[in-house]
């Protein structure tokens, strides 16, 4: 049997090495299956966090408070992926792997810097925001919502760094264990609300998002070692290296800073809602982002670093054929995919989450939001596709304008579809932006390649 097994594994290896494409969706289901995993866990932490909360007042806070982290997240250190490895696989292919470690040294130094910056800019200010992005919630409320916070604030630089370790793992196409270790955060947190939910509330929430977090470094820090990749800091001093990778940093967390903001947006105008809107539009994501984030994590990590190497190469017939090759493959599993999840939406809300103190009036609140929510998922997965050519091309600026036209967007469609839908309408508003977003990231590629004589 384990003879076997190493047969089929040896011809699996030697039929994905054959091609790019190949190469690329192997990546594609390495990742997509480890993120999988993660996702099911993380929905596990979800439904044991319904049971335990419902829609009330401490996960609305808890919600609020990790918002602006997650924020930062997303905006601060979620770009070091797409502006790194680019120009970590230029480094390493052409100046040799001692230029590339140097580089990710002063690049290190130069995120916890700035991630701790922008850690005690947020701590600074927070007494300023939150009364206006929890505008409907009431001043017990807030205090809990701030003392949340302070708590939750060091996720931010932790996240930077497991961001980056996890970008020089993908760009030596080692995906296994990059896509495998967010599992760590909801495994804890689970764990965390089952063992001390009831003694401690909404703050075994807090510590088990915490220790979930830090214990992440633990097997990227053993994966980078086994790769021989030294994590000791030093600075080399503004290097041509590390000035493109800020050159491409800067439009890509000014695109970021935009297009989160749509959610802090989203988050702040379901708060002036009834009560219980803001964990109702949490609920009712949180299946549609599994989907899409599985999707997107996969299509995303796995193409980045063969577009970077393509690039570099200037194969870009190979470029145009990957592309085509997997914007059919995306639309054609994505779109039945949509219209199933759309026609079920109120069926799964009521699988997953109907118990405890979520009950009848929340499925049905939640299932519409679900509902809307999903029409995105064609639109997102290949956005994500187009969004990892752009920033292999180093054309990040082409992000930063298509974030800035959403974010204006964003706003005038929740105001419109909240009047006709109420909460609802902001998932249905979120959806459109993503069709209009793709459409924009598409003539930008076709301009792109047509300049390349393709």
């Amino acid at each position: 049997m384990k003879s076997l097994i190493t047969i089929y594994w040896q011809r699996w290896i030697s039929w994905s090495q054959d091609s790019i494409n190949r190469r690329i969706f192997a990546a594609t289901i390495t990742v997509g299956g480890f993120s999988l995993i993660v996702k099911l866990v993380a929905m596990l932490k979800e439904l044991v966090t319904a049971y335990q909360f419902g829609r009330g007042d401490e996960l609305d806070a808890f919600l609020m408070a990790f918002l602006l982290p997650s924020f930062g997240i997303n905006v601060i250190a979620g770009s070091f992926n797409a502006a790194l490895i680019p120009t970590y696989i230029q480094t390493r292919e052409k100046k040799g792997n001692l230029v590339a470690q140097q580089l990710l040294s002063s690049v290190m130094i130069w995120s916890v810097v700035m991630l701790v910056a922008v850690s005690l800019v947020l701590a600074f200010i927070i007494h300023i925001i939150l009364p206006f992005l929890a505008s409907g919630f009431s001043p017990q409320k807030i205090a809990l919502t701030q003392t949340l916070f302070f708590m939750l604030l060091p996720v931010l630089v932790i996240s930077g760094i497991t961001t980056i370790w996890t970008s020089v793992l993908n760009a030596r196409e080692q995906f296994a264990v990059g896509a495998f270790v967010p599992i760590i955060v909801p495994l804890v947190t689970t764990g965390f609300l089952v063992i001390f939910g009831n003694a401690w509330g909404v703050f075994s929430l807090v510590y088990g998002t915490l220790v979930g977090f830090i214990l992440q470094c633990v097997p990227l820090a053993l994966a980078l070692k086994k790769q021989n990749i030294g994590l000791h800091l030093r600075w080399y001093g503004m290097t041509p290296e590390l000035q493109k990778v800020i050159n491409q940093y800067l439009p890509m967390v000014a695109g970021a800073f935009l297009m989160s903001s749509t959610a802090l947006v989203d988050q702040a105008m379901a708060a002036m809602l009834d009560s219980g809107s803001v964990a109702a539009l949490n609920y009712g994501n949180k299946i549609v982002s599994l989907v899409v984030g599985l999707g997107a994590m996969a299509i995303g990590t796995s193409v980045l670093p063969h577009f970077s190497r393509m690039v570099t190469e200037e194969d870009w017939q190979n470029i145009h054929h990957t592309l085509r090759t997997y914007t059919r493959l995306i639309l054609l599993t994505t779109i039945p995919f949509t219209i199933l999840l759309f026609f079920t939406s109120e069926f799964i809300v009521r699988l997953f989450f109907e118990r405890g103190a979520f009950n009848y009036a929340d499925t049905q609140l939640v299932g519409q939001v679900q509902a809307f929510y999903v029409l995105q998922l064609p639109f997102y997965i290949l956005g994500m596709l187009l969004v990892r050519l752009i920033s292999s091309l180093r054309k990040n600026r082409i992000l930063f304008w298509g974030a800035l036209i959403n974010f204006p967007v964003n706003v005038v469609l929740n105001l419109f579809f909240i009047q006709l839908l109420g909460v609802a309408g902001i998932a249905l508003s979120t959806s459109i932006v993503y069709l209009l977003s793709c459409s924009y990231l598409g003539l930008m590629i076709i301009y792109l390649l047509k300049r390349q004589g393709i």
